[in-house]
């Protein structure tokens, strides 16, 4: 068992977004205890290791609801493109060229970022799983694969079996229905997708009205959005995600709502590829479920949640005219446990007795977080990676003080992305 003490937590297990001065013990890879222990528990209870928190900050770690972890290998490779041109005539040749290899050293070197950031998960859509699953589960991170097929109506038929075969293969990994977005996939297989999502019960996410474009060339070929398209073929019937979603329809955020479905902003990803400015008020003010994700390395260019929750926030701020629009606490839980929901990781959502121990420290002391009027608008509005002591994933500490415990030196993952990328440009 670890126990931390002496410090703050916000635990999100209720409606606020206040710190409580308690205590939080895990045991194995499960929180066990959350309060204030009597003398007669502390008698009683042997622990592995005691955490002086030192009146730091505990929290449920973050989320990346939204990224491509392996795509470290194009960050800052082709970038100042328009979305289009950036994908077409850049990434897809580039990752045409990507091996199982390639794919598992990429992963790592990203997984280390996730770590210095606090995010404990990420919602990923990539292919080369088995690397992928290989490079995660050694780490000891955890990670919810989104289906990405894309293309013919065959291909509904390989998304069913990674379902069947990553759902269960190690706990720290699950697969949710997905696909890569509609203005990649044939009408037919989008049609099968919904028929999976009847055929299992299950939530389907994909990228969703990225761009004014994309929503534009959907109307020309259907006569619907791709919410209404998915709609109509029941994609969205048992909820799932829609990443992106800058541009939706009022109709499209009735869709949302009604299904349940999340919609998971990337707001650095959307700024920097110039898609535009996402309605989240107007998504809240629905009850739309809210998730935050940085997209992928190659389009963000960080995988840094504290920036992304800066821009959540100032983007809305800014587009609406209204310094007051989308507080900070709103965007602290989507980043924390909204995130986490939308990936159907139920169980990581709050700091609770029963839930998983997936936590993150926070230093406090330190200039950006000093003095501490009010915690959540620090993190969101000062706070910084400098700021994260320590990160656990299923009760493990994978990163602390600067340090990495997830079985593999640095250093070695830094030369291997370089040998790989030089490989690949061979090839």
């Amino acid at each position: 068992m670890i126990r931390f003490k002496n410090g703050k937590v916000i635990t999100f297990a209720g409606a606020g977004c206040e710190a409580e001065d308690i205590e939080v013990w895990t045991d194995k890879d499960k929180i066990s205890f959350v309060g204030k222990p009597s003398d007669e528990q502390l008698k009683n209870t042997a622990f592995e290791r005691e955490i002086d928190l030192d009146g730091d900050l505990l929290i449920p770690s973050f989320k990346n609801a939204h990224t491509h972890s392996a795509m470290t290998f194009l960050r800052s490779y082709a970038d100042d493109l328009p979305l289009q041109d950036w994908l077409f005539t850049q990434v897809f040749p580039m990752e045409a060229k990507l091996t199982g290899e390639d794919v598992y050293w990429y992963s790592k070197l990203a997984i280390l970022e996730y770590l210095t950031s606090g995010v404990s998960a990420s919602f990923d859509m990539y292919f080369e799983l088995d690397d992928y699953v290989r490079a995660n589960v050694e780490s000891g991170f955890r990670s919810v694969l989104c289906g990405a097929v894309s293309g013919e109506r065959a291909n509904a038929k390989v998304l069913e079996e990674r379902y069947l075969k990553y759902n269960g293969i190690d706990p720290l990994i699950s697969f949710r229905l997905g696909f890569h977005a509609e203005y990649t996939a044939e009408y037919g297989l989008l049609e099968d997708i919904g028929a999976l999502a009847e055929k299992y019960k299950a939530p389907v996410s994909t990228h969703n009205s990225e761009t004014a474009k994309e929503v534009a060339e959907c109307i020309g070929r259907y006569g619907k959005t791709p919410t209404g398209l998915f709609e109509e073929l029941g994609i969205y019937k048992y909820g799932g995600a829609g990443f992106h979603c800058v541009h939706l329809s009022e109709e499209d955020m009735d869709i949302f709502a009604e299904r349940g479905v999340y919609a998971v902003s990337c707001p650095g990803s959307n700024s920097k590829l110039a898609s535009g400015i996402a309605a989240v008020t107007d998504w809240v003010a629905k009850g739309i479920n809210l998730g935050l994700g940085t997209d992928g390395p190659a389009s963000n260019n960080a995988l840094d949640m504290f920036r992304e929750m800066f821009l959540l926030t100032s983007l809305q701020k800014l587009r609406l005219g209204d310094a007051a629009a989308l507080p900070a606490d709103v965007v602290l839980r989507a980043a924390c446990s909204g995130s986490a929901l939308a990936m159907g990781l139920n169980d990581c959502d709050s700091v609770a007795v029963g839930k998983q121990a997936d936590l993150t420290v926070i230093g406090l002391k330190a200039p950006n977080m000093q003095p501490i009027h009010n915690l959540a608008k620090n993190l969101v509005y000062s706070g910084s990676k400098q700021n994260v002591r320590m990160t656990v994933c299923a009760g493990k500490i994978l990163y602390e003080d600067g340090k990495f415990f997830i079985g593999e030196d640095e250093k070695r993952i830094y030369a291997r992305v370089g040998e790989c990328f030089e490989a690949l440009k061979a090839r």
